[in-house]
């Protein structure tokens, strides 16, 4: 499209990008005197489509226009000149998050903490006012200069995956950042957006996405089987209790997942927080005395706690800090045979299905973010095992072990 002097009452000064349906240009309100950017949407199809079109992106448009939160882009107007619908929006200085990662695929532990941080609550603060995003991605986080973030194409986003659809008119948005439920064509709620901060998460700390493959029918049937292995897995520097989070954020069972977003933002403030000042050099992180995760308390060696007051070691909250719960994290995240060995040493029985559920539910990861998915391995014949479960599984035998020893000595 020919670059236009003026759209509305806005003189344009530059193109500045192309955007999946139009332009986005730089531009000037001569009213106020104000840098605004002007984002397209080409309305050029057929009557009846147009109609319904143009009426949910005014509809989507003006919901987006009522968010005023500091994570999020502020729009400014919207209107239409000829078969160009256009919003007015804060011009920002900075980069597409998607520069960024493409120019530095792993950024230092600490940053994606701080960036993925700001975009929760940004999102909270839209789920609070009832709007989901529905297309959490790299390319809609704008990075600012002095590290501030913000979440752009709130409504465009729906506006721009609403036109590419199968053959069965399931909506498509960004396939490797879809949730299950919109593999599904389910819908959407906050979880959503969710699950797709948390493909992101995944990408910016490992350099991989989670669910990939060589079409999109891959790359569905990845989001909605495979569990990924712990980020740490593919990245040293990632801390155990960021497995958790992560483990959590992308939980396919809705009830596992987090239930907002602002908790997820707490989370991940307190994982950054409990980072030494060199973590992002570390090999493997150790959390020194006094600066352990949100939630979790430094017990001494031979000291044995309340049982009704001990909190989480290493990330594991009270929940699962006992042989009875371990059997319920083996049975979430081992094989039956695994189950069985881990069952037969620590002389427990097999917990059940009623039991998993119940513990799985309604847990918060600064206590316990699921390891994989609260759905019992049982009922997921078609999901691989994740790597690393087993050296989990050890870990905390050992220091189910541990404590054992330590109340009988002490």
């Amino acid at each position: 499209m020919a670059m236009n002097s003026h759209l509305g009452r806005y003189e344009i000064i530059s193109e500045i990008g192309q955007g999946a349906m139009g332009v986005v240009y730089k531009a000037t309100d001569p009213l106020i005197d104000r840098i605004v950017a002007i984002k397209t949407i080409n309305l050029g199809m057929a009557q009846d489509e147009k109609e319904e079109y143009e009426g949910r992106f005014y509809q989507e448009a003006k919901a987006a226009g009522r968010l005023s939160h500091p994570n999020i882009v502020t729009i400014y107007d919207v209107g239409k000149s000829g078969e160009v619908a256009y919003i007015a929006m804060e011009f920002l200085q900075g980069r597409e998050l998607r520069d960024v990662l493409n120019d530095a695929a792993v950024l230092p532990v600490k940053q994606v903490l701080d960036i993925v941080s700001q975009v929760a609550l940004g999102l909270s603060y839209a789920h609070e006012h009832g709007i989901v995003h529905r297309d959490v991605k790299p390319s809609n986080i704008m990075v600012i200069r002095d590290g501030h973030v913000k979440i752009t194409d709130f409504g465009i986003a729906r506006m721009e995956s609403a036109a590419v659809r199968t053959q069965t008119g399931m909506v498509l948005g960004s396939p490797k950042y879809m949730s299950p439920e919109q593999v599904m064509g389910r819908t959407l709620d906050q979880r959503s957006d969710i699950f797709s901060l948390g493909v992101m998460l995944y990408e910016m700390l490992t350099g991989k996405a989670p669910f990939v493959g060589e079409n999109i029918n891959a790359i569905m049937y990845q989001t909605m089987n495979v569990i990924p292995a712990p980020p740490s897995t593919l990245n040293p520097a990632v801390p155990e209790m960021l497995n958790f989070i992560v483990a959590k954020a992308l939980a396919k069972d809705l009830d596992a997942r987090y239930q907002n977003a602002r908790e997820l933002a707490d989370d991940l403030r307190a994982c950054r927080d409990s980072l030494p000042p060199d973590h992002a050099k570390a090999e493997k992180p150790q959390f020194a005395s006094g600066v352990l995760p949100s939630g979790v308390a430094a017990t001494p060696m031979g000291e044995v706690a309340d049982e009704s007051k001990s909190a989480a070691v290493f990330g594991l909250s009270p929940s699962f800090d006992s042989a009875e719960a371990t059997m319920i994290l083996a049975a979430l995240t081992a094989s039956k045979e695994d189950v069985d060995v881990i069952s037969r040493t620590l002389r427990i029985a097999r917990p059940s299905i009623e039991e998993i559920n119940r513990s799985a539910s309604g847990l918060h990861a600064q206590n316990v973010a699921m390891p994989n998915s609260a759905i019992p391995r049982a009922t997921k014949p078609n999901s691989p095992p994740s790597n690393g479960g087993g050296y989990l599984l050890l870990a905390i035998i050992a220091l189910v072990v541990i404590g054992l020893i330590s109340a009988i000595l002490y």
